[in-house]
Formats: C-alpha cells, sequence, structure tokens
C-alpha cells in the first residue's frame, strides 16, 4: 500500500532527488539535529544547574514528552511526505495563516540551533587546538565550519546524511568508552544520592525540564526530507520514533554517570567549560580528552549541518508557495538541492555568533542565549502540532476519543516547559529572549496579514495547494485500500 501511496502524488514535485535517501539515512537527519554528543558535552550541565541530582529523572520526563509529540507529528508524516516538514503539517490542520507562523517559528528556532551549535563548535575547536599550543580566533572556525558544512548540503543530501551518522557514531562511540570508565572507577555502584533525588524540588525538575527540551528540538527534522526520503510514510515515522528512544536512552544515562563522576572530585558538573574532558582527566585517562573534544566538536558541526538542510527546505515550500520570495523554492540543476535557501539560512546562522563572538562574548554563553530563543520556537511549533492533530483527523472523519485525549495530555506536558521557560522571567539577558521570540511572531503574523490583504491570490492558491495535496493523499489511500483488498 506504501508504494501505492508514494505513486499518488503523496509527494510534491519540488525538483529535489526523489527516493534518494535510505531509511539509515533519514535518521541521521534527527539524530545529528538533536546532537547526541552535545547533550553530555554541554547540555547535561546546564540541565543539572537546575535539576541537580534529578537531571536524570528530568530527560526521562523530556523523553516521554518528546514521544507524545512524535505520536502527533506521525499521524501527518504517515499520510503523506513533503519538504515542509511541521510548516505543512499545520496548515493541513489548521490552515495557511496557522501553518504559516508555525514554519516561521520553525525556521527562526532552526537557524538558532545552527548559530549555537557554532558557538560550541568554536569553544571545543580551540580546546582541541590547546593540545597543541594552537588557537584560532572563534570566528575564523565558524565561517570554516560554515563554508563546509553549507557546500556537504549544496552537494548532496545523501553524502550529507551518511557523514552525519558516520561521525556522530565515532563521537558517541568515545563517549561511552569514558562512561564505562567512570562507573568502573566507582566500581559500579548505585550513586543513592541521585535514585533518592537529593536536594531536588519540584520547581527544580520543573526549571530543568526547559533546559532538557533544547536537548532533543530538531528531532522531528526528519519530516523535512519528505520529498527526498525512500517509502516516507514509512521510514519518516519510525526515524521521529526511534531517534527519540534511541538520544533519550543516552541523555538518561550519562546524566547519571557524569553526576556521579562528579560526585568524586571537588567540582560540580556545572562549574567546568568541558566535563567530559574534565571527567577524563579524573579517572586517569587523560589522553582521551583530545578525542573527546574533537568528538564535541564533530557533533556540533552534524547538528548545524542538520538545521540548515531541514530549514533549508521549509523554506524551499514556502517559496514554492511564494508566501516568502520564489527566489527561495530555486533548486540546483545538478545536485537537486535547495542551494539558495541552505545558502541563506546558512548565512544568518553564522552572523549571529560572529558578531557575538567579536564582541567578546563567550562560546558557551551565546550557546546557552540563542539556544534558549530557538527552544521557544520549538515549543511553539510543538504546541500547534498538538492542537493541529485533532482537527486534521476531524476533517478527515477519523477521529476518536483517544486522539482527544493524547492530544490534551501532551497539551499539558507540553505547557511545563512553555511556562517554565517565560515565568518567572529570568535575569539579563534572558529576561529578553521571550520578546525577542515574540516579535519574531508578530513579524511573521503581520506579513501574512499582509499578503492576505494585497495578494490575497498567493494565499488562496496556498490554501487550495493544501487542499489538494490532502485529497491527493485521501485518493491514495482509498485506492491503496482497494488494491489491497483484491
Amino acid at each position: 500500500m506504501n508504494t501505492v501511496l508514494e505513486n499518488t502524488s503523496t509527494k510534491v514535485s519540488t525538483g529535489l532527488k526523489e527516493n534518494n535517501l535510505s531509511f539509515t539515512e533519514v535518521i541521521a537527519q534527527s539524530v545529528a539535529n538533536i546532537g547526541p554528543s552535545v547533550g553530555p558535552a554541554l547540555g547535561i550541565s546546564t540541565v543539572y544547574v537546575s535539576a541537580g541530582n534529578g537531571s536524570w529523572l528530568t530527560y526521562v520526563f523530556a523523553t516521554i514528552a518528546i514521544l507524545f509529540v512524535g505520536y502527533h507529528i506521525n499521524q501527518f508524516a504517515r499520510r503523506s511526505a513533503s519538504p515542509g516538514a511541521l510548516y505543512t503539517y499545520v496548515s493541513d490542520g489548521l490552515g495557511a495563516g496557522a501553518g504559516f507562523l508555525s514554519g516561521w517559528a520553525l525556521v527562526l528556532a532552526y537557524i538558532l540551533t545552527g548559530s549555537a551549535c557554532l558557538a560550541g563548535l568554536s569553544n571545543y575547536t580551540n580546546e582541541l587546538l590547546g593540545y597543541v599550543g594552537l588557537s584560532l580566533h572563534p570566528v575564523a572556525i565558524c565561517v570554516v565550519a560554515t563554508l563546509v558544512g553549507w557546500f556537504m548540503v549544496y552537494k548532496d543530501a545523501q553524502v550529507s546524511a551518511k557523514l552525519m551518522l558516520i561521525l556522530e557514531a565515532v563521537s558517541l562511540t568515545l563517549i561511552f568508552t569514558l562512561g564505562i570508565i567512570i562507573l568502573a572507577k566507582n566500581g559500579f555502584k548505585i550513586d543513592f544520592a541521585q535514585v533518592k533525588m537529593k536536594g531536588v524540588t519540584a520547581d527544580s525538575l520543573r526549571l530543568g525540564l526547559v533546559m532538557a527540551f533544547f536537548s532533543f528540538v530538531g528531532f522531528e527534522s526528519a519530516t523535512a526530507l519528505g520529498g527526498e526520503a525512500k517509502n516516507p510514510l514509512r521510514n519518516i515515522p519510525r526515524a521521529v520514533t526511534i531517534s527519540t528512544i534511541f538520544v533519550g536512552l543516552i541523555f538518561v544515562s550519562f546524566s547519571y554517570i557524569e553526576i556521579l563522576g562528579f560526585a568524586a572530585t571537588a567540582k560540580k558538573l556545572n562549574e567546568v567549560p568541558a566535563p567530559l574532558t574534565f571527567l577524563a582527566n579524573t579517572n586517569g585517562v587523560g589522553f582521551m580528552g583530545v578525542f573527546l573534544s574533537l568528538g564535541a566538536a564533530i557533533s556540533f558541526w552534524s547538528c548545524f549541518v542538520a538545521c540548515i538542510t531541514a530549514s533549508g527546505r521549509i523554506l524551499l515550500s514556502m517559496g514554492r508557495h511564494k508566501i516568502l520570495p520564489a527566489t527561495l523554492a530555486r533548486v540546483h540543476r545538478t545536485n537537486n538541492t535547495p542551494h539558495v535557501a541552505t545558502g541563506i539560512v546558512a548565512v544568518i546562522s553564522f552572523i549571529i555568533p560572529a558578531i557575538l563572538l567579536s564582541k567578546g562574548c563567550a562560546g558557551l554563553d551565546i550557546f546557552g542565549w540563542v539556544g534558549t530563543v530557538s527552544t521557544l520556537g520549538f515549543l511553539f511549533c510543538y504546541a500547534m502540532i498538538v492542537i493541529s492533530v485533532p482537527v486534521f483527523l476531524y476533517k478527515r472523519k477519523e477521529l476518536k476519543a483517544k486522539n482527544v485525549i493524547i492530544s490534551t495530555v501532551s497539551m499539558g506536558i507540553l505547557l511545563m516547559p512553555i511556562i517554565g521557560s517565560v515565568y518567572p522571567l529570568p535575569p539579563f539577558p534572558g529576561v529578553l529572549f521571550p520578546f525577542i521570540f515574540l516579535a519574531w511572531l508578530i513579524l511573521g503574523g503581520s506579513w501574512f496579514f499582509i499578503m492576505d490583504v494585497y495578494k490575497h491570490s498567493v494565499v488562496e492558491e496556498m490554501r487550495k495547494d493544501i487542499k489538494l495535496s490532502r485529497e491527493k493523499v485521501d485518493f491514495g489511500e482509498e485506492i491503496g485500500g482497494k488494491l489491497e483488498s483484491n
């Protein structure tokens, strides 16, 4: 039946290379966008600031919450495939305006995640160069990383996906080797301070959950490859779910291991800029420090590549609908990649950390700042997806009571990090972040309103295209069902 669905226009013709990416390459996009090595290298320490000994439980909650969101995303991903990802999904459920606003927020989220990764990359690259007595200006590091990353995406999505997966596998192997050493040094004993969550309160878990969510953002980015994946109606939902479970297990287990390792030292997890290198030194394997720094740098770069890959394809869909400049829909004649859109997001992703780094801001500070704003973008999109699924299923006359219950529970879970990210307002500069994101939404909403008023035909064509895509999917399922029954 899936084959039938592919042949009945569940894919939108965009000029991208169809049936190009295998399941392995599709899941590589989501895994790289999450950046599982970034968590142990930096993300866990930011969660520890709030959640302390309850960090592992915070990651358990975050994994469950993301799986709920993934369930909703897969309601769309199992039925249609396009490079628009959440932008087209929300449009199909709640209409063109809500869809555009979701895509607008998602593009910002991906761009800022890419910026955060470049900032983190500059930090770990200089730490790596420090082993041989060298250092580079962090902006220079960002320039090279941006150019190489964009070239990979410009050239071939298949090659970049394979490279990202290989690099992440190498990085994770190094990290888990260190983890086993830490457990062995501690006699594989149970850390009762963590099991009993010593010093942890419900409020600290809530605050830690906000940063734990940032560790997972981008898990849905495989959906942006809908126009290029093989058997997308099967492989993309699998990639969304499996990547979440896989990375969630990594975050839960290594948050426990890192806190256990630091318990035997005079330092706290959040007091050192490179926790993995510190643990390698204190556990008698200091020589691993260079490899761990290399692995962290690799993971940051892979995440940056995944971000421009996904955001470029969302902009391509918006350009194709002409709700944004049509130039964004241009696809390279030879490579079949959205070279214009990916080039634009790569440049913007670079400019933000380049300005802040040139002003003397620390790479790790920048990582936290822009990462917080990007998390707001992802949370907004996830909430819109959860709301849109019951409406989408109702339109298709498939809505069941369980769908409403799951959506209600999911929305309740999402409200915890959403509220936690804006209340109470954090100290400067964090107090600015919710207002920056709100200004971005207002700008996008104003643009859509202007287009709807002064270029109504463009918005109407967008609505018709979304409706037509849904009708084609419905037709494909009807034909596929008849063929199966025969």
